[in-house]
């Protein structure tokens, strides 16, 4: 561990650090609390300033800025404030194991590099070492050259975690300007609620190229929730414009909670195979790991493809947490 890393983690530097966290509506009413009670404490009580942007956007962004110890007591109480509500959602359900805390921060790509490390070695050794699941996107979020790194564990791991990742972008100051990150309003019917650890809004607006009109997105959201045979992406006259499958692949990794995996694959596979046959993606399920509260899912295609993928995977799962009454 180098002496930069050991001052972060020790609390011993005293620099001040803004961490941005992407937030959907939920989230943020959470945070918020009854008229700001919840906010305010968490900035009294962390000496850190918290803020949230404004608008009607499903996502929000949260900005802390402070010391580095305020931060990290901000992100251990929003930590805890989002497992108690889970734990209060679970009260009348029948899921037996309690999904991840999950967070989403947004970093300039050009840092994104040295938080992986060669070959995945740095990421492999913050998930060693603090428990926590980490992920960083593989695209750049719209408009923007930031990317979202989503942590995911209990409370305690996801405080441990940005410690590591905040040591390593002091170590690695951004290269040349960075354009951030804003949420734009997408008001899409049933599009609102996303479980699922990652960047929601690639499903609203797709980088570059790759857009749906508002129609699209509200036709794929209510076949997804509809079983009936989807139409195929893949085929010479796709339903819907846009998606190349010659364009570069890359892969993203989901974290999806074990009680949850089975609306995902539907009866003898056949929801997974629609999703594949619909996005044109290459969708990977791991096998269960022992201990483990979540099953990764690898999606692999073009931008667009992984985007619709993920797309059509939070429409089945905001479909069945609200059977729940989770959501």
């Amino acid at each position: 561990m180098s002496d930069k890393e050991d001052m972060a983690t020790d609390g011993n530097l005293n620099v001040t650090l803004t961490l941005r966290l992407l937030m959907h509506g939920k989230e943020v009413g959470s945070i918020i609390g009854k008229k700001g009670e919840t906010v305010k404490k968490m900035r009294e009580e962390s000496g850190a300033r918290i803020n949230i942007s404004e608008g009607s956007s499903p996502e929000r962004i949260v900005t802390i800025t402070g010391p580095t110890e305020s931060i990290f007591r901000a992100f251990s109480m929003i930590a805890q404030k989002f497992e108690e509500d889970i734990t209060a959602a679970m009260t009348n359900s029948s899921v037996t194991s309690k999904p991840p805390v999950t967070l989403r921060l947004v970093f300039p790509g050009s840092q994104c590099g040295s938080l992986i490390g060669k070959g995945g070695s740095k990421i492999k050794e913050i998930r060693e070492t603090t428990g926590a699941q980490v992920q960083v996107a593989g695209d750049m979020l719209p408009d923007s050259t930031e990317r979202a790194v989503t942590i995911s564990g209990t409370p305690q791991a996801i405080t441990q975690c940005v410690r590591h990742i905040c040591s390593v972008m002091l170590e690695s100051p951004p290269k040349g300007a960075t354009i951030p990150y804003r949420p734009k309003a997408m008001p899409i019917p049933g599009a609102h609620a996303v479980l699922a650890p990652q960047h929601s809004a690639q499903a609203f607006a797709l980088p570059g190229q790759y857009a749906f009109a508002h129609q699209d997105l509200t036709k794929l959201h209510q076949l997804a929730m509809q079983h009936i045979p989807l139409p195929s992406l893949g085929q010479s006259n796709p339903t819907f414009p846009g998606l190349d499958a010659s364009a570069p692949t890359s892969s993203q990794e989901l974290a999806i909670p074990n009680d949850f995996i089975g609306c995902i694959i539907g009866r003898q596979g056949s929801k997974i195979n629609e999703i594949r046959q619909v996005s044109g993606a290459h969708i990977k399920i791991a096998s269960a790991t022992d201990g483990s509260a979540v099953r990764q899912v690898t999606i692999t295609g073009s931008p667009a493809s992984i985007s619709v993928a993920q797309y059509l995977i939070n429409a089945r799962l905001s479909s069945t947490l609200t059977g729940l009454g989770v959501l």
